[in-house]
């Protein structure tokens, strides 16, 4: 059961009709602090002298429409209140322990809402780009989770964002490969991040360069899992949270040095350019439509269906990412309101958020029968996954997950929605599109000062 060629061209190859792959079981573990933009502020002004270039990134940190970010630590963290930054074996000696953790505890809600038993796992895919000791942290996760030696692990690097829906590709060319040997598989995807960490890493290289750095504004820390099987055998759930129809990756020419994480004494050094929100909306409609013309459900119809006709959860690198995939591919706020949500309650958690970013859209309502998964990594990369819904469920998990509804409407921060909508900080809507105060600045601040 792979994917078969239906020419001699690479691009067009179609998947098989019936691949048989579900994800049944989604888990998402954030840290208990969350810092809205006057904790950076704060930070920051404790520990280095004004400069224009702080004052800028502080004046970005204000309006990057994220309302709370999720952290290991408070503001007060001694690892990051001494006179240096932290040192990389520092940063790992942390990761080691509080990383291990979350991905324990994701790994164990996923797990839980499956049904299955660590015995039935056969397989681990984990990622992360803020950590690379050797043994990788899976090792450790696996240990605790009293998962068997055999099991065969892969430790994905190097990829960033785009690290949890590259594992769930992964993840279901092994278990298509399982498929083939007539196997069961059930393979553990794992994706943790901890990036709140490396603030004095960047803080100094703003101070030092006077470089207009914004990664210090976005990102966060989670840890998030699923359980993919290829449903050969018993199942304790029959019902999955997602089937797995097929996926896309492609690499964008010339862009290595937009989008990066580069390796440093300190941790890692986030590289962005204002080019990556262009380059990346502008990538996803031939990815689209390579993806529907490889899915054999879509492309025999007479007419292919358009992005509208789909859910999409879109990884939030940061507004102008979502609006501007919004606007390229013509979709409503509605269409992205999981990755929005995400995004102002919990901020940019790279790998991990794409699953956190699932695990919001089953949680919000029947929806539309398919769901566009999609997100964009160093290099830069594209992945892109068509993911349909399974049988509904209660919520119960996604509250598990930190996930609460009130009367039927998903409630962020405590803020109501507006007309079905959750608005980020500041933000409203114009032509369809929502425009957070990044979005108004990204001409000035954004485009014009990261130059």
């Amino acid at each position: 059961m792979s994917p078969a060629a239906a020419s001699g061209n690479v691009t067009d190859n179609l998947f098989e009709d019936n691949l048989d792959l579900s994800i049944l079981g989604i888990g998402v573990a954030y840290p208990p602090y969350r810092h809205g933009p006057d904790a950076l502020e704060t930070f920051a002004n404790r520990h280095y002298k004004p400069s224009i270039a702080l004052t800028k990134v502080l004046s970005i940190n204000r309006f990057t429409g994220i309302e709370t970010r999720a952290s290991v630590g408070e503001v007060d963290h001694p690892l990051v209140n001494r006179p240096k930054a932290p040192s990389i074996k520092e940063l790992n000696d942390f990761f080691r322990e509080e990383g291990v953790r979350m991905s324990v505890n994701a790994c164990r809600r996923a797990i839980n809402e499956w049904g299955g038993s660590v015995d039935d796992i056969t397989h681990m895919v984990s990622t992360t780009c803020t950590n690379s000791a050797n043994p990788g942290f899976d090792h450790y996760v696996r240990k605790e989770l009293g998962i068997r030696s055999s099991v065969e692990k892969v430790l994905l690097h190097g990829i960033g964002c785009s690290g949890g829906l590259a594992a769930i590709r992964t993840a279901s060319n092994l278990a298509l490969g399982s498929s083939h040997r007539k196997k069961p598989a059930r393979i553990l995807v794992l994706a943790c991040e901890i990036s709140t960490l490396l603030v004095r890493s960047e803080l100094d290289s703003i101070d030092e360069e006077q470089a207009v750095r914004i990664g210090v504004c976005l990102f966060s820390d989670c840890a998030s899992a699923c359980i993919v099987s290829n449903n050969i055998g018993h199942e304790p759930i029959s019902s999955p949270v997602f089937d797995i129809l097929g996926w896309r990756h492609d690499m964008i020419d010339g862009t290595e040095n937009d989008l990066g994480f580069d390796v440093d004494p300190l941790g890692w050094k986030v590289v962005l350019t204002p080019q990556v929100p262009s380059l990346a909306s502008a990538a996803v409609a031939p990815a689209f439509e390579s993806l529907i013309r490889s899915i054999p459900m879509f492309a025999s119809r007479g007419s292919l269906p358009a992005a509208t006709d789909f859910d999409w959860a879109l990884h939030p690198g940061g507004s102008t990412i979502i609006t501007g995939v919004q606007k390229a591919m013509n979709l409503n706020e509605e269409q992205l309101l999981a990755s929005f949500e995400i995004y102002v309650n919990y901020g940019n958690s790279s790998s991990a958020t794409i699953m956190a970013v699932m695990d919001k859209l089953r949680s919000m309502g029947e929806g539309k029968k398919e769901a566009v998964a999609c997100a964009f990594g160093p290099g830069i990369s594209l992945e892109m996954m068509m993911l349909r819904r399974g049988p509904a469920r209660d919520n119960s998990y996604a509250k598990t997950n930190g996930f609460a509804e009130m009367n039927g409407h998903v409630q962020v921060n405590g803020h109501a929605d507006v007309n079905g909508h959750t608005m980020p900080n500041g933000a409203h809507e114009t032509d369809g599109i929502t425009r957070t105060h990044e979005v108004a600045e990204a001409n000035g601040l954004l485009a014009e000062e990261l130059d």
